[in-house]
């Protein structure tokens, strides 16, 4: 829920909480974080019991982990293929405690696709290896990582959005909670919850991609001084039944060219039990085209001869759609303060090149549990000095190998497709320098845009390139049919959380000369422009907020920054099950 409605009726307080742990979101990151930071104490203490270790005890440590969504994976959308590194140390025998990985992959493969043709790569490039990984879900594999930590005591609370961070000085010292019960109006209703204050010793941030509140945080205490600026891509996927016997599971196949022509991005293909197959699409967001639609570009590469042959007698299953940070290593915040530390996605720890982040992910928020674990250790303090030791660490282990490998890549690609292949090339036999060390982002997503006319000429709605196949509820989708498959909920009498800043500027130059991004990048449906009742012959921006989905790209590809993504009432959003 956004800031601005904070009043409380008359005779109404918030609770406050004190806790020893806060981790602010209940994804791979942050949970990996509270089960990690579990064991070390239950380790501990059982070292020092049995004389093993010197020291003292540590008493029992309230550690809470607030989820925003309605339980815990139902906002987790991703690739994915998962990367076992972190996991296995997390949890030695995951197999046998049941970790949901649908299949390990068993075949790699790379085509380019023309208009109508398709080519394999003779050589499958080495980023795009995954022998020993796993196809899985990451909503059912984060479910299941939640279970492990409620079975060690964790309290985790779904439902709770954070909203704003309290400080004391320049110290983090906990968060508040959104309020819940509030009308569109944000005048409290009769079901009204005022949101909590969690007091904390030490508070993770691990939201995800663009996290909310993490950027207000960033930006009071000038986290990103010296950095590229962040970038990010898009990425939407469904998951497609096809016939019983026809799909081979465990096969990983990427693909480069058609549909995309103005933006880059690539695809992916990935096959799993039960004869289901997972197509996704990711898309640039620094890219000119104003009209960029990854939605309609996944439909469009469902045409594609390849896929037909693949997909025949398939039906789409559920549907999803996020961003993912992309400037890599130097586009990192500082990942530490006093009395915080910031992990994973909200941490910019991507691998862009072989669109893998879970396994880094979880790795930053075991690290960060280890670094809590130090400041336990020195009496419970968490200053500045002591979370430094989480930064070190993520230095000088592989989180920095793989995204250091890979930090000009994101740039380099952005140049075109075959423009920049010399330089990939060259990064590759230089371990990711290529011609400096630092090849420099000098924009955000939103300045990149241009308008219509300059990308497609005078008729860029009308381009066939722009068009939406035929939808037939099998195999192709509106985006409006797409988005029910989400699951996402929204109560409608509550306040809109997408803020919109100056609707003046949607009617009078952004829709005339951008035919309004929004309205296309959007994987939701969210934003449509209506005649508008201000102006007679123009229209006004209508935010149909309940379609949301938390992608956030509104927050980023906006080209006048006119939209800002605040955490809706707890609870709500999309409700992913099987992507």
């Amino acid at each position: 829920m956004s800031t601005m409605y904070t009043e409380l009726p008359e005779g109404v307080t918030r609770e406050t909480m004190d806790v020893d742990v806060l981790i602010v979101g209940g994804g791979s990151s942050g949970l990996s974080c509270a089960l990690h930071l579990q064991n070390q104490i239950q380790k501990h203490n059982e070292d020092v019991s049995a004389g093993r270790k010197t020291g003292e005890q540590i008493p029992e440590q309230m550690i809470v982990v607030l989820e925003k969504a309605s339980e815990v994976g139902a906002h987790s959308l991703s690739g994915a293929v998962l990367n076992p590194k972190a996991l296995r140390e997390l949890i030695p025998n995951f197999k046998e405690e049941g970790a949901p990985l649908e299949t390990e992959v068993k075949k790699d493969a790379v085509y380019y696709l023309g208009s109508d043709f398709s080519f394999k790569l003779p050589i499958v490039p080495p980023p795009f290896h995954n022998e020993g990984n796993y196809i899985t879900s990451i909503s059912k594999f984060n479910r299941w990582l939640g279970s492990k930590c409620e079975e060690k005591g964790i309290n985790i609370f779904p439902g709770f959005a954070a909203v704003e961070a309290l400080y004391e000085g320049d110290k983090i010292v906990g968060v508040r909670t959104g309020d819940k019960g509030r009308d569109k109006n944000g005048k409290p209703k009769a079901n009204f919850e005022p949101g909590l204050i969690l007091k904390s010793k030490v508070t993770i941030f691990a939201e995800g991609t663009r996290g909310s509140l993490f950027k207000q945080v960033e930006k009071k205490l000038n986290l990103r001084a010296g950095k590229n600026p962040e970038v990010f891509e898009e990425g939407v996927k469904e998951i497609i039944q096809m016939p019983p016997g026809t799909v081979e599971a465990g096969q990983v196949i990427h693909t480069l060219g058609f549909p995309l022509s103005k933006s880059i991005g690539g695809t992916f293909i990935y096959t799993i039990p039960g004869d289901k197959i997972i197509l996704g699409l990711v898309a640039y967001l620094d890219t000119n085209d104003p009209l960029l639609d990854p939605h309609r570009e996944l439909q469009k590469l469902k045409t594609h001869p390849f896929l037909q042959s693949m997909l025949k007698g398939g039906k789409v299953v559920a549907y999803g759609g996020k961003t993912l940070p992309a400037g890599g290593w130097y586009s990192m915040p500082r990942l530490y303060g006093d009395g915080f530390m910031v992990c994973g996605d909200s941490a910019s720890m991507v691998d862009v090149q072989k669109l893998k982040g879970i396994h880094l992910a979880m790795k930053s928020g075991m690290q960060a549990a280890e670094t809590i674990m130090d400041g336990l250790l020195k009496g419970g303090e968490f200053t500045a000095e002591v979370t430094q030791g989480y930064e070190k660490r993520i230095e000088a282990g592989y989180v920095k190998d793989e995204l250091y490998r890979v930090r000009n890549f994101h740039q380099t690609l952005s140049k075109g497709m075959f423009a920049s292949l010399p330089l990939i090339g060259l990064q590759e036999m230089t371990g990711g320098r290529g011609l400096k060390d630092n090849m420099k982002i000098e924009h955000i997503d939103a300045d990149t845009t241009e308008k219509v006319v300059d990308v497609w000429g005078p008729y860029g709605l009308e381009h066939e390139d722009n068009k939406l196949p035929k939808p037939d509820g099998e195999l192709f989708f509106d985006k409006l049919s797409s988005v029910y498959m989400t699951g996402t909920m929204h109560d409608e009498d509550s306040p809109n959380h997408l803020i919109l800043k100056d609707g003046d500027i949607c009617r009078t130059v952004c829709e005339p000369n951008y035919k309004s991004p929004c309205n296309h990048f959007c994987p939701a449906s969210v934003y449509e422009m209506v005649p508008s009742k201000v102006e007679a012959g123009k229209k006004d921006l209508q935010i149909n907020y309940t379609n949301c989905i938390h992608c956030k790209t509104c927050d980023i590809k906006c080209p006048f920054e006119n939209i800002e993504w605040t955490v809706p009432e707890g609870g709500g959003g999309p409700q992913y099950r099987e992507v």
